[in-house]
């Protein structure tokens, strides 16, 4: 097998872990090939939580267990070797006997982290690791930090007039971009684990906090940033399926029971400058499997979050529309005594959606 051959079938084995892009969490999205002589034997990607993992899928679409003796397993991410929901993974390849394993990259889950590589050398495989790491770690950037971090992979999306603007005076903000740009949102809502907002934006807004796609998806959590627990009992998320948790700083035992007993999950972090602490609530939400955070915040949440590091990316959506310098602007921080303060960020993309743009940025 050639190195071209090998990096042929795993961006195959890549294009099938996308199958489970907005299905999978808290798991990677992972996905296999199953060659043998040059022909692909059965191929296979992980759908959800609780079910076959890429590997066993793949050998479980094999006519004959015994064809996989001697081929080559192209998967995007190290065989399991622990036991969880299901089998470890690397037992499965070991006892189906294929000859080679062709991995990505290797799992940064410390349960793993490796062990699995081992094992299947240990048992006489051809082990290699690193083909098409880059295009692996792309596919899985919430899971990978959440693991290596403690914290998840959090977007901040972002929209405003031309000249910088997101809302009027009065507050009215819809819409200023396309229905293009909507749609956009809600893809990027669809692969999210979790919908951040803070309390001001739940009392002006009555968001729903959904992902409204036409395909199958596993709806995001929804995430209120509470300080001082004022969560209308009645919001318009609270009658929606799914989860909502609010994370509050405040103590008050009766405020947190009426919002239980509303259908909130409620979480007491510290406090940081009379708000809930930022740093505490993400670290909250890594260790509730959270892999990606979407950020949907007024001016006053996203200026706290520029100096916390906590955001990964900005995504930034630009209408070709003026507000006027009446309106409210993007950040809300303490005012800027010279230039030498300003907050810089880096451009990383720019893309057109229908007649607005969409910047990737990150600080």
């Amino acid at each position: 097998m050639t190195v071209a051959d090998d990096a042929g079938f795993m961006a195959g084995a890549l294009r099938l872990a996308r199958n489970g892009f907005y299905t999978t969490d808290p798991n990677p999205r992972v996905g296999c090939v199953l060659v043998k002589d040059g022909q692909i034997l059965a191929e296979g990607w992980h759908a959800q939580a609780g079910r076959a993992h890429a590997e066993v899928d793949a050998l479980a679409k094999l006519a004959d267990r015994t064809q996989a003796r001697g081929a080559t397993a192209y998967v995007t991410l190290e065989p399991c070797s622990h036991h969880g929901r299901t089998g470890p993974c690397c037992d499965a390849l070991i006892e189906a006997g294929v000859g080679r394993v062709v991995v990505a990259m290797q799992d940064p889950n410390p349960l793993v982290a490796g062990k699995g590589l081992r094992k299947m050398r240990d048992a006489g495989i051809d082990v290699s690791c690193g083909l098409l790491q880059a295009e692996a770690e792309q596919l899985n950037r919430g899971f990978i930090k959440r693991m290596l971090t403690g914290l998840p992979f959090a977007r901040s999306k972002l929209a405003m007039s031309l000249d910088g603007r997101t809302a009027l005076a009065n507050g009215e903000s819809r819409w200023i971009t396309s229905e293009q740009a909507r749609r956009d949102v809600q893809n990027f809502r669809a692969e999210s684990s979790a919908i951040v907002t803070g309390i001001d934006t739940v009392l002006a807004d009555d968001p729903s906090l959904n992902a409204r796609v036409d395909f199958a998806v596993k709806q995001p959590v929804r995430v209120v940033l509470d300080s001082n627990l004022r969560m209308p009992l009645n919001a318009k998320m609270l009658q929606l399926p799914g989860e909502t948790w609010v994370i509050t700083c405040h103590d008050d035992p009766d405020k947190q029971l009426r919002l239980r007993d509303a259908g909130c999950r409620v979480w007491q972090v510290g406090r940081r400058m009379g708000r809930v602490d930022l740093s505490e609530a993400f670290k909250l939400l890594a260790q509730q499997q959270i892999n990606t955070v979407w950020i949907e915040a007024g001016a006053a949440l996203n200026g706290a979050l520029l100096d916390t590091g906590l955001v990964d990316e900005w995504l930034l959506y630009v209408a070709s529309c003026a507000l006027g310098d009446q309106a409210r602007g993007l950040f809300h921080f303490s005012q800027l005594q010279s230039m030498a303060a300003k907050k810089p960020f880096k451009f990383n993309a720019v893309r057109q959606v229908g007649p607005d743009l969409r910047l990737t940025l990150s600080r």
